[in-house]
């Protein structure tokens, strides 16, 4: 986007009615852009020229133009970098931080490499981030109807939905993926019981999450909520450990394959569902497998 103060513009009367502007000046143009963009929407900027002046003069008084665009630009900069913004997981892979965009392209390159081959893939929770982007084929499930019109440019088949609840029938995919989601969510059996459910027999969980054991991950969730107060630090309202979230899968039907590591303190579990006939071993309550924030 080269120019936020164009005066020539087309807008979706449907989007302007979702945003929630406080502009009273011409700032009023930069962030209605800015929020359009942090919605999910799509702007669109065609060139043109402006030519010069023949008669007449300016209505804008430019110093107080001046610092209505300013302190409008540091709003609109706060939300264009917080989890508010439909761009945010999809931005992050290309992050300046380097340990962001380390993070994010190891997690991606995890999740890609256990789906591979898997068939039909639900990704529950999908946000706007380029795990989904990647794989075409994959459904792509999410509350937040903002982060699915950002995800729309992907070409996935898209649905809004709740992880307690799935909109699909039983056994409808040979692949579930719900990275860093659970974390996000009360200690329910619902969601496991939902992902169990929409898997066939012998389909794969892929399942990402803190290990709350590590202190590694600790001490980065720590610095995390400080130097970038926007981030997703403080929803992190359950907190899984490798051995009980182990234990608890195995209860609910699910063989565990493997465990990865990101950075030495996310962990993602491949599982596989255990047909009907076999055994898991005996559940233990959900509760139990974490410790509460």
């Amino acid at each position: 986007m080269m120019d936020l103060s164009s005066g020539y513009r087309l807008y979706l009367r449907s989007a302007l009615r979702q945003l929630k502007l406080g502009a009273t000046d011409f700032d009023i143009l930069e962030e209605i852009l800015i929020r359009a963009l942090a919605a999910g929407y799509a702007v669109h900027e065609i060139p043109f020229q402006y030519r010069a002046r023949l008669a007449g003069k300016s209505h804008v008084r430019l110093f107080k133009f001046g610092i209505s665009y300013l302190r409008t630009f540091l709003a609109m900069w706060r939300l264009r970098n917080s989890i508010a913004s439909a761009d945010y997981d999809a931005r992050a892979f290309d992050s300046l931080v380097p340990l962001q965009r380390y993070w994010q392209r190891r997690r991606h390159q995890v999740v890609t490499r256990l789906a591979t081959g898997v068939g039909q893939v639900l990704d529950v929770g999908c946000g706007s981030s380029k795990i989904l982007g990647s794989n075409t084929t994959w459904v792509g499930l999410d509350i937040q109807m903002h982060k699915l019109r950002y995800a729309r440019r992907y070409g996935n088949p898209l649905v809004q939905g709740s992880i307690f609840d799935l909109p699909f029938a039983d056994g409808s995919f040979d692949g579930v993926v719900c990275s860093e989601v659970i974390e996000h969510i009360p200690a329910e059996e619902k969601p496991f019981n939902e992902m169990l459910r929409v898997l066939k027999p012998n389909g794969r969980l892929i399942l990402g999450t803190p290990d709350y054991d590590k202190w590694s991950w600790r001490a980065l969730e720590w610095l995390y909520a400080r130097v970038s107060p926007g981030g997703y630090a403080d929803e992190h309202i359950t907190h899984y450990s490798r051995e009980n979230l182990t234990t608890y899968l195995q209860g609910k039907g699910f063989a565990v394959e493997s465990v990865d590591y990101v950075g030495g303190s996310e962990m993602i579990f491949s599982l596989r569902k255990l047909p009907p006939m076999a055994s898991p071993v005996p559940a233990q309550p959900v509760r139990s497998a974490l410790r509460a924030a």
